[in-house]
């Protein structure tokens, strides 16, 4: 069992690794409504962003958005089976 759970975090790595070069540099819905509205300038984020746009700060290549999908999918695991711990305790 443990060797099939290896080998979909593998397969989460690489996917993670090559699909976030494919993000899209243009704006999302939200940030198009703003531009074209004019809002854009006056928005605010009330959560800090670790890793904006797909890319590590100070990186500027596409090993930056590879190591950001890679990263993303790392913390995202790591979240959820610490969650799966902590409920399996509660039982």
């Amino acid at each position: 069992m443990k060797k099939r759970i290896y080998l979909w975090i593998m397969a989460a790595v690489v996917i993670a690794g090559a699909v976030s070069l494919l993000a899209s540099g243009h704006p999302d819905g939200y940030e198009k409504a703003g531009e074209q509205l004019g809002f854009i300038d006056r928005a605010t984020s009330y959560l800090h962003s670790p890793l904006p746009d797909y890319a590590i700060p100070g990186m500027n290549s596409w090993l930056s958005s590879s190591l950001a999908g890679i990263i993303g999918v790392a913390l995202t695991f790591s979240i959820f089976v610490l969650l799966g711990k902590l409920a399996g305790k509660r039982r």
